[in-house]
């Protein structure tokens, strides 16, 4: 894209040199006429010459002035696409689960048995009802069942919003690029955070785990997203808070950026042209 760009500008300045080597000659012709209407010509040459500068740059103090809120991508990435947890949104479990204030044997038996199981990572591809995950969950600790119950009911609250996420999502839109998500995300969630999430407005497409069936870092989700928006990987990259979920895509042939914060984040766009 930027390659293009730059040569439709080259372009664009060879015309407009031409025209203005055109309009500055013409009165010189004209000048050394013998004709009757010589002097008609060059006087009218004259003011073409005069006119056309005036003209080409009042057209272009115009087009700054149309263009002067619209960004044009000047970069070989067209694609962003985006993690939710933990890049999007803040999510952070084990504050939650303390706020419970359980006893430490209880605690971590439920962190064990709820948020660090495999139980709590194949939710997110929610093959099967809430229900039954929270059913698994309560097998795997029944002497906690009251509890495990009170914790999923209000999982929910392991997310907030970010200060920065709506504001970057639409940043980069106005600059030309197109923002899409990629994300494990469990139905029952998505659904009771979804007014959390406002930054989804703005987004080209998402893609998230409970709606396909697949998660990451399995390839298909990737082969997913790239197939459905038709993105060229090349063109494309992803930010992710996961090592694993990073190196996947780069297996699909996506840049990708693993999120510790927003500023490392935007400093390592920036290294890929993304400003």
């Amino acid at each position: 894209m930027k390659k293009d760009n730059n040569k439709i500008k080259k372009i664009g300045a060879w015309i407009a040199i031409i025209i203005l080597l055109l309009a500055c000659c013409m009165p010189m012709i004209f000048a050394f006429g013998n004709g009757e209407d010589s002097q008609v010509y060059f006087k009218a040459s004259l003011a073409v010459a005069i006119m056309v500068p005036i003209m080409a740059y009042a057209i272009w103090i115009v087009y700054k002035l149309l263009n002067r809120n619209k960004k044009v991508v000047d970069s070989d990435m067209e694609n962003i696409i985006f993690d939710v947890g933990q890049v999007l949104v803040k999510y952070d479990w084990e504050t939650y689960l303390d706020s419970f204030g359980f006893p430490k044997e209880e605690r971590d038996k439920i962190a064990e048995v709820v948020f660090q199981s495999n139980t709590w990572n194949e939710r997110d591809r929610s093959s099967e009802t809430e229900q039954y995950y929270v059913d698994q969950m309560v097998k795997a600790a029944p002497e906690y069942e009251k509890d495990i119950r009170e914790v999923m009911r209000r999982s929910d609250e392991t997310i907030e919003k970010t200060d920065y996420a709506e504001t970057w999502v639409r940043y980069l839109k106005d600059k030309g690029y197109h923002v899409y998500i990629l994300s494990n995300y469990a139905t029952d969630t998505l659904e009771r955070t979804e007014d959390k999430l406002t930054f989804l407005k703005y987004v080209d497409g998402a893609v998230f785990s409970c709606q396909v069936k697949q998660i990451k870092p399995e390839p298909e989700i990737y082969k997913t997203l790239l197939g459905r928006y038709h993105l060229d990987p090349e063109k494309s990259v992803f930010l992710d808070d996961r090592a694993e979920n990073c190196e996947a895509a780069r297996k699909q042939g996506i840049h990708a950026i693993q999120f510790k914060s927003f500023k490392q984040a935007a400093a390592e766009l920036e290294k890929l042209g993304v400003n």
